[in-house]
């Protein structure tokens, strides 16, 4: 009988992804402020390891909004109550985890945050082979980027203490059956520790 593989992390081969920490998403998160101050400490250790930073925002244009078409039921009602144009406060990062020079930031139009960036091609072009995941909603952008990132071999983590939702019971379906048979769910403690082991 085969043992279960132990995580590991190499610092210069991961990114921790911080998703949808925008000024109009983060309130919507339970203890959001509790949340924002564990992700915060997550970016700053993967940091200090010589890991990447990569952010990802949701945030249209004009052009983005008319180019939704009726069959999505998702996006159709924010096409049409022109929300979350990539001007406006409530789609920038929430400054107190604010990208830094050198560090990755996407913008995305659909809930994963692959699907309509180019994250991929960078992540590949610094040879990273690992994600840290964390976001709101869990049920959201984290649920979606964690299917497509293990499609696509990636080696995942998703910080149990990082993501949220505004449905908890849907959250705690997510990281207790879901997830980790597709990634490895630890916190952000666990985090600190394998970057401390690398």
């Amino acid at each position: 009988m085969s043992t279960p593989t132990q995580p590991t992390i190499t610092p210069e081969r991961t990114a921790l992804l911080a998703m949808d920490f925008q000024n109009g998403i983060v309130p919507l998160a339970p203890e959001a402020d509790a949340l924002v101050a564990r992700v915060k400490g997550a970016i700053a250790d993967v940091r200090a390891a010589g890991g990447t930073i990569g952010y990802v925002r949701v945030a249209f244009t004009e052009t983005d909004w008319a180019a939704v078409p009726e069959t999505n039921k998702a996006f159709t009602a924010v096409a049409a109550g022109k929300m979350l144009h990539h001007e406006d406060a409530a789609t920038q990062i929430d400054e107190r985890i604010a990208p830094e020079h050198g560090d990755i930031v996407v913008r995305k139009i659909r809930y994963g945050s692959a699907s309509t960036t180019d994250l991929h091609q960078q992540l590949s072009d610094r040879g990273i082979d690992t994600l840290v995941l964390a976001g709101i909603s869990t049920s959201g952008v984290v649920l979606s980027t964690l299917m497509d990132a293990a499609d696509r071999d990636y080696r995942v983590y998703v910080l149990s203490d990082g993501v949220a939702d505004p449905d908890l019971k849907t959250h705690q379906v997510l990281v207790d059956n879901v997830f980790p048979s597709r990634a490895h769910v630890i916190d952000t403690t666990g985090l600190r520790g394998l970057l401390g082991s690398a």
